[in-house]
């Protein structure tokens, strides 16, 4: 996204603000939805609502690891209160998403063990990750201990 834009976006977004020391309300929140729930989408629904927890779609560690990490974790500070959501089985590469992610001050990092997509079940993480809890405990672990950051399921 064009650096003009993000000015545009504030301009728009400065009275919805919430700051990432504001509590989260959980009474309502909108899910993280591949190809959905991009800044865009975000805030649309952060007009909507300045309270609501918003999700980011679902970043994989290799993206995060191995990619560009400003796009996948940049966010406008007038999206508070955001969650960054995880993909991934691997506790290492988890520890190093979530250490990235902390740096961009999210409220909340989510480790995805629930989306039933094929093309998630074939990377060997979401919904699959049910089936081993001992290997999600791991990977919560490994996240939990490397960010300042509240570490979610």
């Amino acid at each position: 996204m064009a650096r003009s834009t993000d000015k545009q976006l504030h301009t728009i977004m400065s009275t919805h603000s919430t700051t990432a020391s504001t509590p989260i309300s959980r009474r309502f929140s909108v899910a993280p939805m591949m190809d959905y729930t991009d800044r865009y989408c975000r805030y649309f629904h952060r007009l909507l609502s300045k309270e609501t927890l918003l999700y980011t779609e679902m970043v994989t560690t290799g993206a995060l690891i191995h990619g560009d990490q400003y796009r996948h974790l940049h966010y406008h500070p007038t999206e508070h209160p955001i969650a960054l959501q995880l993909g991934g089985s691997d506790p290492k590469e988890l520890a190093i998403s979530a250490r990235l992610a902390s740096d961009y001050q999210y409220d909340e990092i989510n480790l995805n063990c629930g989306c039933p997509s094929d093309r998630v079940q074939s990377g060997k993480f979401g919904a699959t990750l049910m089936k081993n809890a001992s290997l999600v405990a791991d990977c919560f672990q490994a996240m939990q201990d490397v960010s300042n950051i509240p570490v979610t399921i």
